[in-house]
């Protein structure tokens, strides 16, 4: 057989070979391990954020509210169905801390971080080269021309 078919033949040990490779790649790129720990420490952070609203602050809104029931049991009949509208206000809530941390986290703090190092490197326009000067140069020369 000459070479040139042997090149075109099916060769699965290259084959997996290959694809192991590219799979490597792609699942071991720093973007995808950056955005896997991203999305675990979201995830507990979420659970963190549950527990304050279910085991604090929803039961000292339960101490201020009238009645006797937790936030948990608090229902609306309508219409003989029960609407269990407590826990949907828990949830809500739960949502708004969350906005509100990632809203001081994300825009006030970073944005403050990312301002001071703007006010740091801001130190005006970097030196011409020797290539910009002589181009800078140039252009005047040719603007007096036109004059």
């Amino acid at each position: 057989m000459n070479e040139s078919a042997q090149e075109g033949s099916f060769d699965p040990g290259k084959q997996a070979s290959k694809l192991i490779d590219e799979f490597k790649n792609f699942a071991f790129k720093g973007n995808v391990v950056d955005l896997a720990v991203g999305v675990i420490i979201g995830a507990a952070f979420g659970k963190i954020i549950a527990s304050l609203v279910k085991q604090v602050i929803m039961p000292m809104i339960g101490m201020i509210m009238p009645g006797e029931k937790s936030y948990l049991e608090w229902t609306w009949m309508v219409g003989g169905q029960e609407i269990p509208y407590g826990i949907f206000l828990g949830e809500v809530l739960n949502f708004l801390i969350v906005a509100l941390v990632l809203f001081i986290f994300i825009v006030k703090f970073l944005g403050w971080i990312m301002k001071s190092k703007e006010d740091e490197v801001d130190e005006g326009p970097p030196p011409l080269t020797k290539d910009q000067e002589l181009l800078v140069e140039i252009r005047d020369l040719l603007k007096e021309e036109k004059t």
